[in-house]
């Protein structure tokens, strides 16, 4: 069974950073093309990120390119979200899903940007 478990969401002011986590297990890891979805208030899912397998590709939706960072340790079977420079339009429920295209996330970790 497919388990990713997000973490590392929190309260940030704006152009603050934070670092989210996602711990995967219940599949190879390694062979699994990666992304982070956001679902913010009242909004449909939106793709963000997304990395292949050995993380030498990745992919950005242009609301983050430049402020957001997608990257994995699949020794750790671990995919990261660098977020920088935050904006309150970032505020969401951020989920990591494997797959491409994605088909099982996790529960999600809550990031609020706010002042």
């Amino acid at each position: 069974e497919v388990q990713l478990v997000e973490s590392g969401g929190g309260m940030v002011q704006p152009v603050g950073s934070l670092r989210l986590s996602c711990g995967a297990s219940g599949f190879t890891f390694s062979n699994s093309d990666m992304s982070w979805i956001r679902q913010a208030p009242g909004k449909g899912p939106e793709w963000v990120l997304g990395i292949n397998t050995d993380g030498g590709r990745t992919l950005y939706a242009d609301s983050v390119k430049g402020r957001l960072t997608i990257s994995r340790d699949n020794a750790k079977n671990t995919l990261y979200l660098q977020m920088n420079v935050l904006k309150l339009e970032d505020t969401a429920l951020y989920y990591c899903a494997s797959g491409w295209p994605p088909d099982s996330c996790g529960q999600g970790t809550q990031v609020t940007v706010s002042s």
